[in-house]
């Protein structure tokens, strides 16, 4: 199977979205599309599904659109149309109308040969039957009923008709439908959106393993370092592949763009020391010769561009608190959360400079506890406090609070009404709203223009402790990415609910998990919660075993087994770390030779090595360190 366009471009209206894309997807690959918003990720996508149309791009090559062997597209709209008389495991089964015309026939040839037996009809059966298998007739059940589970679906959903659910509720059941029928060319744009954790994983899982086409847009950075392979990159109406994952993109990026830079400065040093030479002596009659071939050899140099610097263009990342808290921030001792009814029960204490990411499924109470602690919902019971000199900013994830009537402008000037213009402006410009944006209606922003400026209004208050519920929704990689370096610059205290893990695992230090019914607290970064809730998990479902057992024995692993099994597994991932690290010392001595290092296809090459190997090692120690924690543990 294979997808590719060459020298495509993109308009809409009057307006070139891509302007040169050469893009390729082909047998099992899985590609991730990044770049930042209003790029053109989506158009691309749809593009691809033949809703808007590829046309001659700026390159010299000739344009062209190549489809083989693709015999079905699928690609998720928001506005999918469903019957909504039929339930919703009929729309699900959809999915697998090629298995069910098989199980049909299969059931017919059965109810033939118990009312007459024929030798053709058997061997009819027996062939339909091994098809049967081939095609996953014995696992599709399994596989929907998993998949209903993990997209936070009952059993008694199964038989709801489709006009009982929610919008959301109908996307996620048409995006199962979607995914579950395997098309040969899979497209999602941003599939975890609206996603709970456990969902998430469930549907990493499933692609990982997906064994057709697939192209994938998201901000979600862990879930592309798991699902994709190869990285196309949209930047300036263009498109540039690497061949790896997010994180080896973003590395990749970074050298590239360093290399390319030097290349370009030394170039242009070596042009202004020739030109110099041939000013020098080109009016000397015995030297005019030396200096004519010096302008030459500038002419026949294959000139090298100077790399366009990287888009990264976003808000201000410093800000200070007013004033510093004391060292106890928050203390909250069986507090019991809810509406109607209780939804957990949490106690925890919180110290100045810590930072704590809520994480567990939708509808489980992490919004409901960040409300009642800022006072909106009152507790069901238990108590908390805050300590002293505290000052709260909040962040709300309901964007659309603000009121749309007003301008940018106005928003910051209602809310400080004695600052003076130019500074809110100031202040505003370090948020990205500069110039005329000031004056754009609130309605008419995006939602990441909006996150920005509910930021800024918080920011300028220089608060000592945030309380943030998913700041990172709406925001590109990039805008991410600079919420993350803020809150590390940060030295106060962090409260945030988030869906992002990539975030969660580099902001938080402590971890409050709804999950499964509790809530749980984790004195430990997002390792150490990973490595812990298997321990948690391992214990509650011993717990219900023996709760169901009704006396039968158990059979028990001992703490001394798995001890020595994750020693070993230690020992031999030393091992490996340290072939890995001498691999990686040979390449670079390898780079330090003189036919090397003045070979630039040569140093590529090597280049690209040293970066598979960081790779491998970086995946190693991760694991490396995953198992220190789970051996402190016993």
């Amino acid at each position: 199977m294979l997808y590719k366009v060459v020298n495509g471009a993109v308009t809409l209206g009057n307006k070139t979205i891509l302007e040169e894309i050469n893009f390729e997807v082909k047998n099992q690959e899985h590609i991730a599309i990044v770049g930042r918003n209003g790029c053109g990720k989506t158009t691309l996508l749809r593009a691809i599904n033949g809703e808007v149309e590829f046309e001659k791009g700026l390159g010299e090559e000739e344009f062209t659109v190549t489809e083989l062997g693709i015999e079905n597209v699928g690609y998720i709209k928001q506005d999918a149309i469903m019957d909504e008389n039929i339930t919703m495991l009929d729309e699900i089964l959809k999915a697998y109308d090629n298995i069910l015309e098989v199980e049909k026939r299969l059931e017919k040839l059965e109810s033939d040969l118990a009312s007459k037996y024929d030798e053709k009809l058997l061997n009819k059966y027996q062939d339909l039957y091994l098809h049967y298998q081939n095609i996953g007739g014995y696992s599709y059940k399994k596989e929907y009923e998993t998949a209903i589970r993990m997209f936070g679906f009952s059993d008694s959903d199964k038989d709801k008709r489709i006009g009982e659910f929610s919008y959301g509720q109908r996307t996620k059941i048409s995006f199962l439908r979607l995914i579950l029928s395997k098309p040969d060319l899979l497209l999602l744009d941003e599939p975890t959106n609206h996603l709970d954790l456990k969902a998430i994983e469930w549907l990493e899982k499933y692609l990982t393993s997906y064994p057709k086409m697939l192209v994938v847009v998201s901000h979600d950075r862990m879930f592309l370092d798991r699902v994709c392979n190869i990285t196309y990159e949209i930047e300036y109406g263009s498109l540039v592949k690497y061949v790896g994952n997010y994180s080896f993109y973003e590395k990749s990026k970074k050298i590239n763009y360093k290399r390319d830079l030097e290349n370009f400065e030394r170039q242009q040093k070596e042009i202004e020391r020739l030109r110099k030479i041939a000013d020098r002596f080109r009016y000397k009659p015995n030297k005019a010769s030396m200096a004519l071939s010096k302008l030459k050899q500038i002419e026949r140099m294959v000139k090298v561009d100077r790399p366009k610097s990287v888009d990264n263009r976003t808000f201000s990342k410093n800000f200070s608190p007013r004033v510093d808290s004391y060292r106890d921030v928050l203390k909250v001792k069986g507090l019991k959360v809810g509406y109607d009814g209780v939804l957990g029960e949490i106690s925890f204490n919180l110290e100045r400079g810590e930072r704590l990411g809520i994480i567990g499924e939708n509808g489980t109470g992490k919004s409901t506890f960040l409300k009642t602690i800022m006072g909106d919902i009152p507790r069901l019971g238990g108590k908390f406090v805050f300590g002293n000199r505290v000052e709260i900013g909040y962040f709300d994830q309901n964007v659309e609070s603000l009121n749309s009537d007003d301008t940018v402008l106005e928003v910051m000037r209602k809310e400080f009404p004695l600052v003076e213009t130019e500074e809110l402006r100031n202040i505003l410009g370090t948020f990205g709203f500069s110039g005329d944006m000031v004056f754009l209606n609130v309605g008419s922003l995006s939602g990441g223009q909006k996150v920005r400026l509910l930021l800024c209004k918080i920011i300028r208050h220089q608060p000592n402790v945030l309380i943030l519920d998913e700041p990172t929704n709406h925001l590109d990689i990039i805008g991410r990415e600079t919420i993350e370096e803020l809150l590390l610059q940060y030295k106060e205290t962090v409260i945030f609910v988030s869906h992002d893990r990539y975030f969660v695992k580099k902001i938080a230090t402590n971890l409050l998990a709804f999950e499964n019914g509790r809530i749980d607290y984790y004195k430990g970064d997002y390792d150490y919660y990973l490595t812990n809730r298997i321990i948690v998990e391992n214990v509650l479902n011993t717990d219900n075993k023996r709760s169901e057992s009704c006396g039968q024995k158990t059979k028990y692993v001992s703490d001394f087994k798995q001890r020595s099994k994750l020693e070993r597994r230690l020992k031999k991932l030393e091992v490996e770390i340290q072939k890995l690290e001498e691999e990686i010392s040979k390449v670079h001595l390898e780079m330090t030779r003189e036919e090397v290092y003045t070979n630039i296809d040569k140093i590529k090459v090597l280049e690209q090595k040293v970066n598979e190997l960081e790779n491998k090692l970086d995946e190693k120690m991760r694991e490396w360190e995953d198992l220190m924690i789970g051996l402190e543990n016993f």
